[in-house]
């Protein structure tokens, strides 16, 4: 039977479950406009708190609202029986509402409406209670009257001074003064009980008074009382020592306190003893709860919202230095009934089922009692449908008309929660409550979530679409229960329309709504740390990339805080400049980029620096002879360490107002050790060095005096030299006023001849810095020395100098002087070194002097003897080399000795020639007199022949248009040959010559120059501007052409150059072609209608040699040139303007003739034609000979005869060759370039019959030119163009 019950209870178990699950998703509508139209049983949505303190100087309001449809009508009940309001005229229902309000200000005694209310709001579908609602007046009473309370206590005793307030409604609270009102002094010597009482761990003589009086204010009525004052005498007669601690309360070893689970523990120690002991908290087997908290001197422990974890022994140690004691509080924790799963409202369609769930917790465990409609479900009529099972009530295949509301209540001995559920039996199509096209906007890589909110019973099923495509529930789509659609991760794809549609059996409907998936805000350069010196500007860059359709906003923050209403911060668009810079001024600056969607931050910090403050407190100790200890106290810093201090001092003896670095101190020391110099007056101060600059010198120090003493130095740079013959100047660097250790200062001169046994003369000086000692030998080396004297003593012993008496010019001049040619240019020479004893001075070196006196050559003249040269080659030489001679001639040297004083005699002139050498260049080369296959060349001999001159070499090569070089050439000449005809040459074209002139040694160097032949008399060549050449050959060109220019007789001037230049017209355009030798950057066609007034129209042309004018004016004439120029030089080069005349097109049909539709149908036209010639034949025989047929006989109609429809030429020009009467071009056109024009394949033209050009075929008006293929002209083709004869124009002649 057990085993039976079980499988039971673990099927109903199961049920509950699944239909848990089947009504969970069916919640409330919270849309009014939805609730507007569905019935709803009524639903409590304000009442009074379970316990109501009222004040009974106001009105007793008790609130009781609830809502439904139909709005719910309202009762109650007083301590479990029916309220009749109506009877009572103090008592009032607002309109609409279930609130009453109790009207006992008008003298009704309040105590009469005490008591537990209960409020029942009811409509056609179910009735709602509400709590039981305790009233109660609130209290203040009086004090009881206590006789006068005087207590004696001995010294160091402990004390209880009891309150015992009036019990009142709230418990008052509860404070400790004098007479005066002041609230007495707590200690952890005198603490204030929870209950009031006030008790001392021992007393102290000051704790005698008369006006301890326990103050009780009552919180609701705002009313305070006061108790008796209390007397407290402490006697000194018998007093108490020192002991131990002891408990004052609680009493014994261990006590016991209950809390109920939520609300707060408060656990309370006060102990006496001598001295005041001190309090501590533990927990048995555990930790105190985090949340806890120590007051009243650690006398009391507060844990808030108590959970089962606080319950255990907590134990309260007393401490003193003579011992301890303690006290076990056994800590229980009970619960009132709370909630784990209130019932909730149902809504079911018909014949569904649904379960009300009433899960509480509680300690005891509450009883569970179940209501329907406020009646105990055990009263209430039976229903098959509905069953409980403890906690739940099951509702089965429900029906219209049973909708209810149910009430679960759980109670045990510390309380009860009560909760109302209604079951509303509905039949709803389903709504979409979520507003139509609702657009969500999103960041990028955030979850986005689209609401598809419903309504309907049965619970509508939710479905999504993405632009039609339908959505499944899975990665990267989640759709929830209440339909709600998640996107995980949203990404810029996921942009786009979605539509969500609710369906259940009576219905479907449908929503729109909208994604957008925007930009992230991210900051893409943040602010950077900034290190900047006061006065000067600080900026901070914030650089923010963000979606375009979002509105940014940037905010900039110092400190977390807004910026300071000051001019200097200015923020731009994308920084904050902060101008002046101040101390203030440091700190963090961030700047917030923030949109409607998200936002982003950074920050940076702003250190402001300056020079250092000067240093302070200059003292002076461990004065010595020699030294002393500088210390001082460094200034402010201003956020840059300081590096080093400079100590300077001043001499106010020797140099007074000059300050002198003395040394260097590392910036981390205050301190330094000075060496001194005597005699001097000292003054120091101080400087700091940090990374900003240098600070303003400290104050100076006092003067510190040194003792003189023997200078410690002599004077420095002694040197000897003598300034003539016979003379030593002997010359030093003074000491200092600081070196000098003392007043009297001299200085002791001595020298002596080097190498000679003699002793040191001496001469004694003082303020000078020279001496010259006479009558010396010449040149002779002498031992200095220089000593420093003073009143005090002599200097060190002076280090010997070197030095040497006066020179003299040298004596003689070298000797045995050899000269060698190495060749045409170079010669060595060699001579005898003097005696040193002759230089009589320093040797500086040998000076060759040579000069070229003429050339060897028997034609060759020096027109002026040439300068003379020298070389000098220093020290004690005896060869050296002369380069850079001229070969062939005629030279002079001779040789001196040089010393520091001058030059000695010059050795005996001796000649030598140089041989020959190759020659110079030809002093010029011209080419004149060109033609077409010749040019003259002429030259000039070499300004230096450097030789026998033995004849001439000529190189020359073709240069084309690309300035590639042609093959060499060579041929030689004699000597008196200067000049000669090429000739074979090319017409036309740049010829390179390199021409040298040779002697037996060879060849010299070459002479070049460039020269046209001139040009063929069949090409057109304009005159040239200056400094412009020629380039290729004109291209082939259509008729209409420039007549030719005069041939050119001479070539060209070298460099860039035009040549030839054509223009000629065919049907597309104008064709320039010209011949160009330059090497320009830009060469540009320019042109212009003649006589306008505007400017000229350019089109670059750089490397083609040709060009088409497009989009000229039919009809129009043209100025034409082509232009070189370069930015890199100023010449601009340019041909003469020539003439481009541009005929009037005619107007050609397209020929069709070759589609083969068409030509089988002119096949059917040939043939009716030919019928109808034969029909008109006919009828002129019979009817006699026209006219008109005599003159078509003697002059035929020039459009039947055939034309080549590849000619293009409509016969404005003609082939010379096929006129045999008359060569001369016809009138209007123009003669082509070379002369000639152009053959056709045919010689048929229609200039043959005098069409074409501006001559005209005059039609006589006879019947003949209706039927031969004559269209008369448009009129806007004038006289210059004729319809070419095709089928379409003989169809066109029918019509």
């Amino acid at each position: 039977m057990e085993r039976h019950r079980k499988w039971t209870l673990g099927i109903w178990a199961y049920l509950l479950l699944v239909l848990e699950h089947l009504t969970i998703a069916l919640e409330v509508p919270l849309d009014p406009k939805v609730l507007e139209g569905l019935p709803q049983p009524p639903t409590i949505t304000l009442q009074s708190p379970k316990d109501y303190i009222f004040d009974p100087r106001e009105p007793i309001v008790i609130h009781c609202e609830a809502k439904g449809k139909p709005h719910p009508s309202f009762s109650w009940t007083r301590n479990g029986t029916h309220f009749d309001i109506e009877k009572d005229s103090k008592v009032t229902m607002k309109p609409n509402s279930g609130t009453l309000v109790i009207d006992i200000i008008s003298g009704e005694k309040a105590e009469a409406y005490e008591g537990t209310y209960q409020c029942t709001a009811h409509n056609d579908h179910g009735t709602a209670v509400s709590n039981n609602i305790v009233i109660r007046q609130s209290r203040s009473p009086l004090w009881s009257k206590e006789k006068d309370n005087k207590i004696a206590v001995q010294l160091g005793n402990s004390l209880v001074l009891q309150c015992r307030p009036p019990a009142g409604l709230p418990p008052p609270i509860i404070m400790w003064m004098d007479n005066n009102l002041q609230r007495l002094s707590l200690s952890p010597r005198v603490s204030q009980a929870l209950n009031g009482d006030l008790y001392f761990s021992n007393v102290l003589l000051s704790d005698t008074r008369t006006d301890y009086i326990c103050y009780a204010r009552f919180p609701r009525t705002q009313t305070i009382q006061q108790k008796q004052p209390i007397s407290v005498t402490v006697l000194e007669n018998s007093p108490i020592g020192e002991r131990k601690p002891g408990f004052m309360m609680p009493l014994g070893p261990t006590s016991t306190q209950m809390v109920l689970k939520g609300e707060t523990l408060v656990l309370e120690c006060v102990a006496e003893g001598l001295p005041t002991p001190s309090i501590m908290w533990q927990k048995d087997g555990g930790e105190i709860s985090k949340s806890a908290s120590f007051h009243n001197f650690n006398k009391t422990l507060n844990i808030s919202d108590v959970t089962e974890a606080d319950a255990g022994n907590y134990r309260c140690v007393a401490n003193n230095n003579l011992g301890s004691a303690s006290h076990i509080i056994k800590v229980t924790v009970k619960a009132a009934p709370f909630w784990i799963s209130a019932p909730r409202n149902l809504i079911l369609a018909p014949n569904e089922t649904g379960i009300l769930t009433c899960r509480v917790s509680g300690e005891p465990k509450p009883k569970i009692s179940w209501f329907v409609n406020g009646v105990p479900l055990q009263n209430a009529p039976s229903d098959r449908s509905r069953k409980v099972e403890d906690d739940t009530v099951i509702l089965s295949n429900v029906q219209t008309g049973t909708s209810a509301v149910y009430q679960c209540n759980a109670s045990n001995e510390f309380g009860y929660v009560l909760a109302n559920a209604f079951v509303n039996v509905l039949a709803e199509p389903p709504r979409v409550l979520t507003p139509p096209n609702r657009i969500y906007q999103v960041i990028t890589n955030n979850h986005a979530l689209l609401d598809c909110a419903s309504f309907g019973s049965p619970t509508p099923i939710i479905t999504w679409f993405k632009d039609r495509q339908s959505i499944k529930n899975g990665d990267p789509y989640v759709i929830h229960e209440n339909g709600t659609l998640e996107i995980h991760v949203a990404q810029p794809l996921n942009t786009g329309k979605y539509t969500c549609i609710a369906t259940n059996n009576l219905g479907i409907k449908e929503n729109h709504v909208f994604l957008e998936v925007k930009e992230p805000t991210r900051i893409l350069k943040q602010p950077e740390y900034k290190v900047v010196q006061r006065g000067m500007k600080a900026v901070f860059e914030c650089k923010v990339k963000h979606d375009p359709t979002l509105i940014p906003t940037m905010t900039w923050l110092k400190d977390s805080a807004a910026l300071p209403d000051d001019g200097r911060f200015v923020v731009e668009k994308e920084s904050l400049v902060i101008k002046d810079v101040v101390d203030g001024d440091e700190g963090t600056y961030a700047c917030h980029m923030n949109t409607t969607l998200d936002h982003d931050s950074a920050s940076a910090m702003l250190t402001v620096v300056e020079r250092p403050d000067p240093p302070a407190d200059l003292e002076l100790t461990g004065q010595a002879e020699r030294s002393v200890e500088l210390t001082w106290t460094p200034g402010d810093e201003h956020n840059s360490p300081t590096q080093k201090f400079i100590v300077q001092y001043e001499d106010l003896l020797h140099l007074p107002g000059v300050w002198v670095n003395l040394t260097e101190v590392p910036g981390t020391s205050p301190t330094t050790q000075l060496n001194l110099s005597p005699y001097v007056y000292y003054s120091f101060r101080v400087v700091a060095v940090n990374g900003v600059g240098y600070s303003d010198p400290s104050q100076p120090s006092r003067q510190y005096r040194t003792n003189p003493a023997a200078p410690d130095v002599n004077p420095s740079d002694v040197k000897g030299e003598g300034s003539e013959p016979g003379n030593l100047v002997i010359t030093w660097t003074p000491l200092t006023g600081l070196q000098s250790n003392g007043p009297g200062l001299e200085y002791s001169v001595q020298w002596k001849q080097k190498d000679v046994e003699e002793e040191w003369s001496t001469k004694t000086v003082a303020n000078v810095s020279m001496f010259v000692l006479s009558g010396t030998p010449t040149y002779v080396p002498y031992e200095i020395k220089v000593q420093a004297i003073n009143n005090y003593g002599a200097g060190p012993e002076p280090d010997v100098a070197l030095g040497y008496s006066g020179e003299d010019l040298p004596l003689t001049a070298p000797d045995s002087v050899q000269i060698m040619v190495h060749n045409s240019t170079v010669a060595e020479v060699h001579w005898e070194p003097v005696s040193s004893p002759s230089v009589r001075g320093k040797l500086q070196g040998y000076k060759v002097y040579y000069r070229r006196e003429r050339g060897l050559h028997e034609a060759e003249e020096e027109p002026q003897p040439q300068p003379e040269q020298f070389l000098l080659f220093s020290g004690n030489r005896s060869e050296g080399r002369l380069p850079g001679l001229q070969p062939y001639s005629l030279y002079q040297l001779h040789i001196k000795v040089l010393n520091s004083k001058g030059e000695g005699p010059a050795s005996a002139s001796k000649p030598f020639e140089t041989p020959e050498g190759v020659p110079g260049p030809p002093s010029y080369l011209n080419a004149v007199q060109p033609s077409l296959d010749s040019l003259t060349l002429e030259w000039g001999p070499p300004q230096r022949n450097n030789g026998r001159l033995a004849g001439y070499t000529l190189k020359y090569q073709p240069v084309n248009s690309t300035s590639e070089l042609g093959p060499i050439k060579e041929m030689t000449f004699l000597a008196n040959e200067t000049t000669f005809v090429l000739s074979n040459l090319n017409s036309s074209m740049l010829y390179k010559f390199y021409l040298s002139a040779k002697t037996i040694k060879g060849s010299g160097p070459d002479i070049s120059q460039e020269a046209f032949t001139a040009m063929d008399t069949t090409h057109t060549q304009p005159p040239v501007v200056t400094g412009k050449g020629p380039t290729t050959p004109p291209h082939p060109t259509t008729p209409i052409s420039q007549p030719p220019s005069p041939t050119a007789h001479k070539a060209p001037p070298l460099g860039p150059v035009f040549g030839n230049v054509n223009t000629s017209v065919s049907e597309d355009g104008a064709v320039i072609s010209w011949e160009y030798f330059g090497h320009h950057k830009n060469v540009y066609v320019e042109y212009i209608v003649e006589n306008s007034k505007d400017d000229w129209k350019k089109e670059l042309v750089n490397g083609s040699h040709s060009h088409m004018l497009k989009g000229l004016k039919p009809g129009s004439t043209y100025k034409v040139r082509v232009v070189a120029r370069d930015p890199a030089v100023p010449t601009v080069h340019s041909t003469e303007e020539l003439t481009v005349a541009v005929p009037a097109i005619a107007n050609r049909q397209v020929d069709i003739a070759t589609q083969g539709w068409f030509i089988g149908l002119m096949c059917a036209i040939a043939l009716l034609i030919l019928v109808l010639l034969i029909v008109c034949f006919i009828k002129r025989n019979k009817g006699g000979k026209y006219p008109v047929k005599e003159k078509e006989d003697a002059h035929q109609d020039p459009e039947i005869q055939p034309m080549k429809e590849d000619d293009g030429t409509f016969g404005e020009y003609r082939s010379m060759e096929s006129d045999t009467e008359d060569h001369k071009p016809l009138k209007g056109s123009r003669t082509p370039s070379n002369g000639t024009v152009r053959r056709d394949e045919s010689d048929d033209s229609l200039v043959d019959y005098g069409e074409g050009g501006d001559g005209q075929f005059n039609e006589d008006g006879s019947f003949i030119g209706q039927y031969s293929g004559k269209k008369e002209r448009d009129t806007h083709e004038g006289n210059e163009s004729s319809e070419a004869p095709s089928p379409v124009n003989a169809m066109n002649s029918f019509v």
